[in-house]
């Protein structure tokens, strides 16, 4: 396998900015950084929507986020909102205490009711939390998620205290879902090393904040 340069990692990086305290300014340059460096989408909160952005540039919102503890009409209200307002891509946040339970039958209904609101060709990106699972709630979360009609199943918030994304958990994901569904390896991800293993583990596309320092432009930000 030829190893990916750096335009084709750009074109896998949601660059994303979910901070707190981030401002529309803050957005703005978000998506002026974005369009120079070539990513695929910006990530953001959804009351930074709607989103002026250039043509080839999508758009991901997240919702139920960070901690994935909303009931499933909330994200899926949030999500149906978000694509109202432009958004292409949704990333929703499991309900991490159900997978540590085994509750599986609960996490795939939590899915399935922001896929409801948010059909194809919107996509669906499920985050499980994978450096709080276990290996075997790992598998359990990604087949619930699969079966309840994701498009991606992606490592973490990048909130979590527990830890974001490992080659070992995307290694995983990827051999679980199949080639059908996509794997998203966020947290953590911050140089260009990094993100070649994540992509040689399985990710599709990568979530990262301090696109600019991977992609060898500037310093790093972030944590995301």
């Amino acid at each position: 396998m030829t190893e990916p340069t750096t335009t084709d990692v750009a074109r896998l990086i949601d660059h994303t900015l979910l901070k707190p305290e981030a401002t529309r300014a803050d957005v703005e340059a978000l998506v002026a950084e974005a369009a120079e460096l070539g990513t695929f989408s910006v990530c953001v909160s959804p009351s930074m929507l709607p989103l002026q952005v250039p043509d080839g540039l999508a758009v991901a919102v997240v919702a139920g986020f960070p901690s994935g503890k909303h009931l499933s009409s909330t994200k899926a209200a949030e999500a149906a909102a978000a694509v109202a307002d432009g958004a292409d891509e949704v990333d929703m946040v499991i309900d991490v205490g159900a997978a540590l339970e085994g509750r599986y039958d609960a996490v795939q209904a939590d899915v399935a009711a922001v896929r409801a609101a948010v059909p194809a060709p919107h996509v669906l990106k499920v985050i499980i939390e994978s450096a709080a699972l276990t290996d075997e709630a790992i598998v359990g979360v990604c087949r619930a998620a699969v079966a309840a009609g994701a498009d991606f199943v992606k490592t973490s918030t990048g909130f979590h205290p527990a830890g974001g994304a490992s080659e070992h958990a995307v290694r995983l994901m990827a051999s679980t879902v199949g080639p059908g569904v996509g794997v998203k390896a966020s947290g953590g991800v911050r140089t260009l090393e990094q993100a070649r293993a994540m992509i040689a583990a399985g990710a599709t596309r990568l979530g990262v904040s301090g696109s600019r320092a991977l992609l060898g432009g500037g310093p790093a930000e972030g944590s995301y």
